[in-house]
């Protein structure tokens, strides 16, 4: 017979996020308590500064300074306070005097996840994470349970509300990189600085984390290809869109065959800015939503959409992993162990296969499309279409061209010295602009 019991749990850190759960935990607590048969007693929230306002506020004889007292004797610690330390060394406290964990910080779990994990399954705990990927988006549950007895193949995600609000500004609105960035901090879409979004470093530490997960291994945050979309220019958007394509900044986690191996796969993980088809269900998340695209062998084509951020949004899926780790205690056992044991190889950027789109400004005179066919052909990268437009020749020395090439799939190697030797050819005044091409 299942026993009722009441659980004790314990809140690090009132921020946005922190504030948000407490006051759901508050108002809905005998709701949750049905849900997952058991209460859910909120023993205290760790701060900083107790005297700080915030939005709901949490009652002041909850809140204290002191986490380490805090995490004793609670059955549930609840980690909201971001950054690497001391949000790890609480953690690892919490495991060791045997209580569950739920956390939302990516950065920890993308830098220290297999430390965090080993820490749990030698004493039996469970390590929840839901909110750490896609806010309120449910995608790490159905990659870790619903799809375990399949084989996902690729993921494409779209896991930055930042730079998504920003690039559907630059195409919808047509605004510049730096309007759109402004108009998203005035939002409070932004941080004041917001190097971690723009740069793609909040997006690669999701991709880790969710290219471990999918892929049943460890990938570690150094091992993912980066580049964020400071380089992106409003002319670019402009020229997607007419071809037919929207610019999105993709988290992409993909199997791959590893090339003279046969029978072998590695795993890839990345980010960076690239051209997705209109038709792509991708193309139609706009403003600051998150959407992860995921494909399996046996269950096709999957996506996720909603809201990837704020205060609110994040604590539905704090509190989903708190209902869980209730349910947990009250039926007992240690829990589903993280499936990251596998030792498969993880592929250098190198090796990936995609489509490419490459803008070229040319010198205008015959001959050249041949020259630049050849050199394509040369460096073993397949043309599949070529448009072409003409400068009226004003102001300029000689007439020129633009020349918008795109490939067939190429590995990453073979474009690198393609685009080496276009730039280095005498018929080529500048290479414009590389993007990828995904989701075809």
């Amino acid at each position: 017979m299942i026993e009722y019991r009441n659980l004790r749990v314990a809140l690090l850190g009132g921020g946005s996020v922190g504030a948000q759960v407490a006051a759901l935990l508050l108002e809905h607590g005998d709701e949750l308590a049905n849900r997952s048969g058991a209460g859910l007693e909120l023993v205290g929230v760790a701060v900083r500064d107790l005297d700080a306002e915030r939005t709901p506020a949490i009652p002041k004889h909850l809140l204290t300074t002191n986490a380490e007292e805090l995490i004793l004797g609670a059955d549930i610690v609840v980690e909201l306070m971001g950054g690497l330390e001391p949000a790890r060394e609480y953690i690892l406290q919490a495991i060791n005097s045997g209580a569950d964990v739920i956390t939302a910080n990516k950065a920890l779990l993308a830098t220290h996840g297999p430390e965090l994990f080993e820490a749990a399954e030698q004493v039996g705990a469970q390590l929840y994470y839901e909110a750490a990927v896609g806010g309120a988006i449910p995608i790490i549950r159905p990659l870790r349970d619903s799809l375990a007895g399949d084989r996902v193949t690729r993921i494409l995600g779209i896991v930055n509300g930042t730079t998504n609000f920003i690039l559907d500004r630059m195409d919808v609105h047509h605004d510049t990189l730096e309007a759109a960035l402004a108009t998203a901090t005035e939002l409070g879409y932004a941080e004041a600085d917001p190097t971690a979004d723009v740069g793609g470093y909040d997006a690669a530490q999701k991709a880790a984390i969710l290219a471990s997960l999918a892929f049943h291994t460890t990938v570690p945050l150094e091992a993912v290809h980066r580049e964020g979309i400071t380089e992106i220019t409003a002319e670019q958007v402009d020229a997607a869109r007419k071809a037919g394509y929207v610019v999105k900044l993709l988290a992409i986690c993909e199997r791959i065959a590893i090339e003279g191996r046969d029978g072998e796969y590695g795993v890839s993980a990345r980010v960076h800015p690239a051209l997705v088809p209109v038709a792509h269900p991708l193309a139609a998340v706009h403003g600051a939503n998150n959407a992860v695209f995921v494909q399996a062998e046996a269950a096709g084509d999957l996506m996720f959409y909603g809201a990837g951020a704020g205060g609110r949004e994040t604590a539905s899926a704090v509190l989903g992993d708190l209902v869980s780790a209730a349910r947990r205690h009250v039926i007992g056992g240690p829990g589903i162990a993280e499936s990251t044991h596998a030792t498969i190889e993880v592929l250098p950027m190198s090796s990936v296969r995609t489509r490419y789109q490459i803008t070229l400004s040319v010198i205008d005179e015959p001959g050249v499309l041949a020259t630049i066919a050849s050199l394509f052909s040369e460096h073993g990268v397949s043309v599949e279409a070529v448009s072409q437009s003409v400068s009226d020749g004003k102001n300029l020395a000689s007439p020129t061209a633009t020349l918008v090439i795109v490939t067939h799939e190429a590995t990453e190697s073979s474009l690198a010295t393609t685009v080496a030797a276009l730039g280095s050819n005498s018929v080529v005044s500048s290479v414009v602009s590389v993007l990828r091409v995904e989701g075809v």
